[in-house]
């Protein structure tokens, strides 16, 4: 009796986890956002496999590596401007992440990127 017990929980478990899976949309791609002031250009982040990201069109912030914790992002890189270089890392919450969009929560700011194809 105890064994069928353990068996219903872990077939429990990895449906579970199997559904989870399913349900993972991938950061991976390129996130542009107008140019807040300048809508006809765009900026945004390059996100790599294996941890790797860029900036795009963006040259004073130097996104170098991501990383996905659940459903926070972090980004890492360097921030140039004044003549000074400043290394940084942000966690931000992913608030909404589908084939077409990703919305990043920092604080109570909301940054909202459509996936370029």
């Amino acid at each position: 009796m105890r064994n069928i017990k353990l068996f219903g929980a872990a077939a429990v478990m990895a449906a579970v986890t199997l559904a989870s899976c399913a349900d993972n949309k991938s950061v991976v791609g390129e996130w542009i956002q107008p140019v807040p002031g300048m809508e006809s250009m765009t900026q945004g982040i390059k996100l790599e496999d294996g941890g790797k990201a860029s900036s795009i069109n963006m040259a004073t912030l130097q996104y170098e590596t991501w990383a996905q914790d659940g459903n926070k992002l972090i980004l890492s890189g360097k921030s140039i401007g004044n003549g000074q270089t400043i290394s940084f890392s942000d966690t931000l919450e992913i608030s909404k992440l589908t084939e077409t969009d990703l919305v990043l929560k920092a604080d109570a700011a909301e940054i909202a990127y459509t996936r370029q194809k």
